[in-house]
């Protein structure tokens, strides 16, 4: 009777974190009774988390364990959105002096996240990964409870660019996870496991390294799985059915002082206005926005459009253009040679500044057209910089990061 009675203990928690996950995403205009239920779960997983039954353990353990291997890969197809996610919280936090480390800082969490996952969900080292689980889990819920409160970065990226959540839901999100971590905490000296330690280790290092490896491929030749609006096989077109509006916010880094502006009109190819201000968030008002950016000539004409119906379009990519080295540009004029020949248009998307655009086409004379783009929206169309994408009035045909231009040679 007992252990009927202990298992209910803990189904009751897991139905309430469950239903509670699936209606902060679809009724958000509930957050706050969604956030009071969600209070009380965590404090009924700290007052009966010890009563639960094994099976409502092992749904907890694989639970935490699927939520924490989900995140990690959505992010781990894209470590290069994760490594932007996190210039974003070291901007908001005034910590710029770890900017040069941000993708070590993106690669080892989204490695952290992976190990502490397959680790619960496989039962190996199960009570360190708990144990990762709990301060992996301190960190995210204070920081976006932090996010939540004060709106210091729009989107934490828990998801990568699969599942776009409010702040709050993410808090909410968090909040969930904890009731169900809870009970593995107060139980942790339970899970057990029949290799012994050395063995479990060789199997955890095994994991890392498997999916280290497969970072460093989605850092090198974009994603494998591409979540964001400019993906292989999509139809793009600047007819939405709402019109909708991209505001951004800049710091000046001297004063402090903020300025919100609707994108693009705001100095983003002012070298010195750039310099002096600093990007802190983003928000979106109105309808979907297929597109995510807005094309402009360097009289400041919006050319989205003829872009977009120009056929065998070749749009090299590039956020900042002081970083493409002498190696890439050597691909890039094959390219362009062989485009020319075939009877494929070609141009650049570009942020930086039209005078330091001038002077690369007095450098390298194989660079015809361009065009301009705020860096943010850049960064969507190809992750790598710079990047190739090959349109087909609208339809994305193909992508290629740098590291891959060889590849686009084969199309011709």
């Amino acid at each position: 009777m007992r252990k009927r009675t202990n298992s209910t203990y803990g189904w009751l928690s897991i139905i309430i974190a469950i239903a509670s996950a699936v209606g902060i995403y679809f009724l958000p205009e509930y957050k706050f009774w969604f956030l009071a239920v969600l209070l009380l779960n965590v404090l009924y997983a700290f007052a009966f988390g010890k009563r639960y039954g094994n099976g409502a353990l092992i749904t907890c353990r694989l639970l935490v364990g699927a939520l924490f291997i989900f995140s990690s890969f959505t992010k781990g197809v894209d470590p290069l959105g994760t490594k932007y996610k996190i210039l974003d919280y070291l901007s908001v936090y005034h910590m710029e002096w770890l900017n040069s480390l941000a993708m070590v800082l993106a690669v080892g969490l989204i490695l952290a996240e992976f190990i502490v996952g397959i680790c619960l969900f496989t039962k190996v080292l199960p009570r360190l990964a708990v144990l990762g689980a709990t301060l992996l889990m301190l960190f995210f819920t204070c920081t976006t409870l932090f996010d939540a409160l004060y709106d210091l970065v729009p989107d934490c990226g828990c998801f990568g660019t699969a599942v776009k959540m409010t702040n709050w839901q993410t808090f909410y999100k968090n909040l969930v996870i904890d009731a169900v971590l809870i009970p593995l905490i107060l139980n942790n000296k339970q899970l057990t496991n029949r290799f012994g330690v050395p063995v479990q280790f060789i199997i955890a290092i095994a994991f890392a390294l498997g999916f280290l490896g497969f970072e460093i491929y989605n850092y090198r030749h974009l994603p494998v799985v591409d979540f964001m609006n400019w993906k292989v096989g999509k139809q793009m077109t600047v007819q939405a059915p709402e019109a909708s509006h991209i505001y951004l916010t800049y710091r000046n880094k001297a004063t402090g002082e903020t300025q919100e502006y609707l994108s693009p009109s705001y100095p983003w190819n002012d070298s010195v206005w750039m310099s002096q201000w600093e990007f802190v968030k983003q928000r979106v008002e109105g309808g979907d926005d297929f597109l995510g950016f807005t094309a402009l000539d360097e009289d400041g004409n919006d050319v989205t459009e003829m872009l977009l119906n120009t056929e065998n379009l070749l749009m090299f990519t590039s956020h900042d253009l002081t970083k493409v080295t002498d190696e890439e540009w050597a691909k890039v004029k094959a390219i362009t040679e062989a485009a020319d020949q075939h009877g494929y248009y070609v141009i650049w998307m570009v942020a930086n500044e039209p005078e330091y655009v001038q002077q690369l086409r007095d450098k390298y004379d194989f660079i015809y057209e361009a065009y301009y783009a705020d860096e943010l929206e850049i960064k969507t169309i190809v992750r790598f910089n710079p990047g190739l994408i090959w349109l087909d009035n609208g339809l994305v045909k193909d992508k290629w990061s740098a590291i891959d231009f060889t590849d686009a040679l084969k199309i011709f």
